[in-house]
């Protein structure tokens, strides 16, 4: 009974889809959106380009890069761990790879679309029961208004059933290939091994056909996706942590903008009341004062009238020392 190997591993991804034309058309054709009579019928491989990628992704991306006789790029790539990132980094490479056809002296016209298809081994759409996603330029309310150009599939392989998938055969056998046949897998299903292309691409992954610096590769490889899963997890408890300590921060900032503005609305009714006593303080004032001076010019008049000072004191209150003075 033949032992297999995962598929989804570097080593044996390649040694598939990126070694064998035939296989790799078929993948296309099975799970790329194409229109009837646009199917592709060769393909030429291209070099895997060096693309920005996050240190959490720098092992675990699988990609294999294809060229067809009209034109068309196809960029097949295979990742184990999602990141919130990878969607941006799958637009650029595509976007790249758009952009690379035209030299300085040819025409816009000359363009040919770019596929990317991407198989994650991850849900991350949790919210929505579709495993197959596909993203192009399309008018906001007319969807039959399309640019043409950069065409983006995400498979979400953790979400496949292939029960509920009776049509669209060679989609199902792929994607059954390429999510049922591990390590633990103890027979392959005679679906795979009745058509030709899965069951070629099961005797690729067959352990006996793997060299010994071939198998350390392997497991090289998905010892760097624990470890980059590792990763990932940490690094999202700690993004985690961080949301919960904003958050809690922010109803912090807001009890506190709430009591600021109340201290601020005691501050100005303090400040208004202290204001007012101010002013009753010097009204208050300006009526002694006003008093005073009015005694004063009583006492000087009484005293004019040569009335003693005991009596000017008696009408006016002031002392008989500060009427001697006057």
């Amino acid at each position: 009974m033949a032992k297999y190997l995962d598929p989804k591993a570097d080593v044996t991804f390649k040694k598939v889809f990126g070694e064998h034309k035939n296989l790799v058309i078929s993948l296309l054709n099975a799970l790329l959106p194409l229109e009837d009579g646009k199917q592709v019928e060769s393909i030429e491989y291209l070099p895997s380009e060096l693309v920005p990628r996050t240190p959490t992704s720098k092992n675990t991306i699988v990609d294999v890069r294809c060229e067809e006789t009209g034109g068309r790029k196809f960029i097949v790539e295979m990742q184990m761990n999602w990141t919130a990132d990878f969607r941006q980094r799958v637009l650029f490479n595509a976007s790249k790879a758009y952009v690379s056809q035209l030299g300085q002296s040819e025409k816009y016209n000359l363009l040919q679309p770019v596929y990317a298809l991407n198989f994650v081994n991850k849900n991350f759409q949790p919210d929505k029961d579709d495993y197959y996603h596909y993203y192009r330029l399309v008018h906001s309310q007319d969807s039959g208004d399309i640019l043409e150009g950069l065409h983006l599939v995400f498979i979400e392989l953790p979400k496949f059933k292939a029960k509920n998938l009776a049509e669209k055969k060679m989609q199902v056998l792929w994607l059954r290939f390429l999510t049922e046949i591990d390590e633990k897998a103890k027979k392959a299903p005679a679906d795979l091994l009745d058509n030709r292309e899965t069951c070629q691409a099961l005797e690729i992954v067959e352990e006996s056909a793997y060299s010994e610096a071939e198998m350390l590769a392997y497991d090289r490889y998905w010892d760097q996706v624990r470890l980059d899963k590792a990763l990932v997890d940490e690094r999202d408890a700690a993004r985690a942590e961080l949301d919960e300590t904003n958050a809690k921060l922010d109803v912090a900032t807001a009890k506190l903008d709430v009591a600021t503005a109340k201290l601020d609305a005691a501050t100005a009714k303090l400040d208004a009341a202290t204001a007012e006593r101010d002013a009753a303080v010097a009204r208050a004032d300006a009526a002694v004062e006003k008093l005073r001076q009015d005694k004063l010019q009583t006492a000087r008049k009484l005293k004019a009238m040569n009335l003693t000072a005991e009596q000017i004191t008696d009408a006016t209150g002031l002392t008989a020392p500060l009427i001697e003075t006057l």
